[in-house]
């Protein structure tokens, strides 16, 4: 990587022909035409809403220094910003009367004649970069990575987009990261994350990728049809909306796209899953389980897999008490404490067995109606009780 240190430019230069994409949520062009603020391996604008453009502003005003900024030459007087996109575009917001900051009273400030000598002449410390070798491209990608604006990371999809930015990032991007689609509050009853910081991006291509991301980037990185992407995204949707009648919080964030393969082809009726929905929650308010988001992968999965719930067990206290009354009547009868044992009429049918060879089982099982209580309670040796399960 070749670099050349600047320190002629100034904010008024870059602020020329500064355009502001609100939509999109970032600064597209600037510099009298000759810089791309946000190429497409770029992360979207987010200073905003880590109120993080306003200090921008504020450290010019005071005349703190900005930082160093990274340009990359990509032609003839042609550049984009490498590394200062979120710098770059919070100053030209204010400038160009995007973004007013508050002043010491607490009242919108917007920028003015009389702030152009404190702002626009402030010089910039910029490097401009050129890529050498004979993978420059590479090169400036891992370059990217390493000066990555200190204290805001790069989430791994934003890191995946600038790795293999090309039409089909940009594609994927206009869809899914676009907080102008009115679809996205749809999405979010059932996805966690951030479109402007590709969260909602990851999420679709891990479940059309099943889980191979990168693999799947690489595959179409030059391909603008993103009709995959989409129409399986909003299959796994479309499955979630027709299978539960109304939104949990606990729904969101969950591994749809691995259920929806698990499951999609399984005939539900939409009123029985609600109802054993609605009767789970009752039992998690209850204290009855403990894992109240994966109810509906126990539903889903036909309640086989008790041990999703996490359903409470038996106290020690309960269990001592219930094993020292067992074997108390069992050592008077001659028989074994574990009553199963008992019945079962082989060589450990008078046997009694140590509390830590025994485990607490529910005499009529959870998941038909009984509860974590002493009086259903019952002690049974560690095989007897695996083998019995939930019935």
């Amino acid at each position: 990587m070749k670099t050349t240190l600047r320190t002629d430019i100034t904010v008024g230069d870059i602020c020329k022909g500064f355009y502001y994409n609100k939509l999109e949520g970032k600064g597209v062009n600037g510099w009298g035409g000759k810089l791309v603020i946000q190429p497409e391996y770029q992360r979207n604008y987010i200073y905003e809403e880590l109120k993080r453009d306003t200090a921008v502003v504020e450290s010019l005003l005071k005349g703190y220094p900005l930082g160093l900024l990274y340009f990359l030459k990509t032609g003839e007087d042609r550049y984009e910003v490498l590394d200062g996109q979120q710098r770059i575009t919070s100053f030209g917001r204010f400038v160009t009367g995007k973004m007013p900051v508050m002043d010491e009273d607490g009242h919108p400030h917007n920028f003015d004649k009389s702030l152009h000598g404190r702002i626009l002449n402030i010089p910039l410390t910029i490097y401009i970069c050129e890529g050498e070798g004979p993978d420059p491209e590479s090169e400036i990608k891992q370059w990217f990575k390493t000066i990555n604006i200190a204290g805001v990371d790069l989430t791994p999809q934003e890191l995946l987009n600038a790795v293999y930015s090309g039409s089909f990032v940009t594609a994927a991007k206009s869809v899914f990261s676009n907080s102008g689609n009115s679809n996205i509050d749809t999405w979010k009853a059932y996805v966690k994350g951030n479109e402007r910081r590709q969260e909602i991006l990851a999420v679709a291509l891990d479940w059309v990728s099943k889980g191979n991301v990168e693999e799947y980037m690489k595959d179409h990185r030059h391909n603008p049809d993103i009709t995959e992407l989409t129409n399986y995204f909003e299959s796994v949707i479309a499955w979630i909306d027709g299978i539960f009648k109304d939104v949990k919080a606990e729904m969101r964030g969950l591994e749809w796209g691995r259920l929806y393969e698990l499951y999609h082809d399984r005939p539900y009726s939409p009123d029985k899953v609600w109802e054993r929905v609605e009767a789970l929650y009752a039992d998690a308010d209850d204290g009855k389980i403990q894992a109240r988001r994966n109810i509906f992968e126990y539903v889903l999965g036909g309640e086989t897999d008790r041990k999703l719930l996490k359903v409470r067990m038996f106290g020690a206290e309960i269990a001592r008490k219930v094993y020292k009354r067992q074997t108390d009547e069992a050592k008077a009868k001659g028989v074994s404490n574990c009553p199963d044992c008992v019945l079962a009429h082989d060589a450990n049918a008078k046997r009694i067995y140590a509390f830590n060879e025994m485990e607490a089982d529910h005499v009529t099982a959870w998941s038909k109606g009984g509860d974590t209580s002493e009086a259903n309670c019952q002690m049974l040796c560690k095989h007897h009780n695996r083998v019995k399960g939930n019935s």
